[in-house]
């Protein structure tokens, strides 16, 4: 996780600090000195834990709202609050059961990933992302070519994951159907189990081998490789649960919900910020403004990469307001992101 601010906080303000933050996400409403008094399990006077609140509140970790006298956390808070106050258990078995039971054995990416979404947030109640990795992240296992006129190809690509993709490509010169099937068979043959920029380069060095006495079939095994193992520009991204943020109190800002709103129909911004998350290990989370994204200000980003053989091939994540159970949804999204990893690993995609 991003490391937080360092708080010479003592044992009585810690206490506080934990017993403040967990009241708030539990109730959401601002907290008192003389709740705290009474929840918080410290033999003081109230006066001292007024004393306490006004240190930590100049210390940045809680505010006054204008409309009440209690306390609640600001982001920093939650970050001292996560970072060292947080007692994390594991997920239970239930929950688990709930993760391996929902999530479809043997599936392609697209509806492994699509089922990890909808099950991020209906466990959270939260909003799920998931970022699709590009086709050519996978081996291929299998491809076809059918002839649609002399010069525009249907390429049919299989990957080992199960994803099936159709591509239409104009060639330079004119193939017939025989000629087609004969570079199928070819790639087929020596290049499955590949990844596709692995065999874009592997064809051109092996176009520069040979030379003078490059033969027919590498030739046009090369001419339509450039062109149906072209990768995808960008990734694409799933979301599930927009309208789970529309109940919550802390999403009465209209403006600042239909923000968020619009960055998941444009994904672009939200994408590259999950990519810098896929650059981390493990469980990494953004409290507020700590995402440099002002769509998320009032939001935290909990998420986790996920991939085959030690590869990143994306991130999954939960987006929710600031005032989460970071103790249950965190392990949620460790879980699945290993569950989602395992799960690819078992599909026999090599790294």
């Amino acid at each position: 996780m991003i490391p937080g601010h360092s708080h010479p906080l003592d044992a009585r303000a810690r206490s506080l600090l934990r017993s403040l933050i967990s009241q708030y996400i539990a109730e959401g409403q601002p907290v008192g000195s003389r709740t705290l008094s009474r929840s918080s399990g410290l033999d003081v006077s109230p006066a001292t834990i007024r004393n306490i609140l006004a240190d930590l509140e100049e210390a940045g970790l809680v505010a006054a709202p204008h409309t009440s006298a209690g306390r609640v956390p600001t982001a920093q808070g939650y970050r001292v609050f996560v970072d060292s106050l947080l007692e994390m258990r594991p997920l239970g078995e239930p929950q688990l059961d709930q993760l391996r039971r929902e999530l479809p054995t043997g599936a392609a990416t697209p509806a492994l990933l699509g089922s990890a979404t909808a099950l991020l947030s209906e466990m959270t109640r939260f909003v799920g992302v998931v970022s699709v990795p590009r086709h050519d992240e996978f081996p291929f296992r299998h491809i076809d070519f059918v002839a649609l006129d002399a010069n525009r190809v249907l390429v049919i690509l299989v990957f080992t994951d199960g994803q099936v993709q159709n591509r239409v490509i104009e060639t330079q010169h004119a193939h017939t159907p025989a000629e087609l099937e004969q570079t199928a068979n070819f790639l087929n043959q020596h290049y499955a189990g590949l990844r596709l920029d692995e065999i874009r380069q592997r064809l051109l060095r092996e176009m520069r081998d040979e030379g003078a006495r490059l033969n027919r079939l590498l030739a046009r095994a090369v001419e339509v490789a450039q062109q149906a193992f072209q990768a995808p520009a960008d990734n694409d991204m799933l979301v599930s649960g927009q309208t789970n943020l529309m109940g919550i109190p802390e999403a009465a800002d209209v403006d600042r919900l239909r923000e968020l709103f619009d960055a998941f129909q444009r994904k672009r911004d939200l994408l590259q910020l999950l990519e810098r998350c896929a650059r981390a290990d493990g469980v990494r989370l953004f409290i507020g403004e700590e995402s440099g994204f002002a769509a998320l200000d009032s939001y935290s980003l909990v998420t986790a990469p996920y991939g085959v053989g030690g590869r990143v091939l994306g991130v999954l994540g939960v987006i929710g307001p600031t005032r989460m159970a970071y103790e249950r949804v965190i392990p949620v999204v460790s879980a699945t992101a290993q569950l989602i990893s395992g799960a690819l690993n078992r599909t026999g995609t090599p790294p």
